[in-house]
């Protein structure tokens, strides 16, 4: 039903409950017994969302090899979950007040760090925050994502383009 639901709101993020119940093949009755509302929905998406980006990061081996090498593992693993972060992104609900789910330091730390790295190795940029960084890729992420799902991308280009468009901007360049 998760799924379900996060392929409707991620084509449509204004989706009603009604939709997202019949979208998942369920009754309006049945997904109020497992979601109150739509904040307890997307909540659950959340919690969804932090998990595959998480295991995504494990996927990826981020401290084997070239950082670039590892970006592309890293955009290449967190493609089967690009509509759900690129939903997840935009929902502004999600990153206000006090209840903000700690489980994006988690991640945005993770990839600072890589990102840090990279810097320290003297394979990325050093005139932009790991924390820049971080948030561009998840932009880069949530982008090409929405125009795969219009049509717009074809979805074997997502991981080339999210990858080489965001290391085109990160890598130090050697001036000679």
């Amino acid at each position: 039903m998760l799924r379900d639901a996060a392929a409707l709101l991620s084509r449509k993020s204004t989706a009603t409950m009604d939709e997202v119940a019949r979208a998942a093949g369920v009754g309006r009755a049945t997904l109020h017994r497992h979601f109150a509302g739509r904040d307890a929905l997307v909540r659950a998406l959340e919690e969804l969302g932090i998990q595959e980006l998480e295991a995504a990061l494990a996927r990826a081996r981020l401290d084997e090899g070239g950082g670039a090498d590892a970006l592309r593992r890293l955009v290449a693993e967190a493609q089967p979950s690009a509509d759900l972060l690129a939903f997840l992104y935009t929902e502004n609900q999600l990153f206000e007040g006090d209840q903000v789910n700690a489980g994006w330091a988690r991640l945005d730390a993770r990839i600072s760090a890589f990102f840090r790295q990279g810097q320290e190795r003297g394979e990325f940029r050093i005139d932009l925050s790991p924390a820049w960084l971080t948030e561009a890729l998840y932009a880069l992420i949530g982008a090409c994502a929405w125009a795969v799902m219009d049509g717009r991308v074809a979805k074997n280009d997502f991981s080339l383009m999210t990858a080489e468009l965001i290391l085109g901007g990160v890598r130090r360049s050697v001036e000679t």
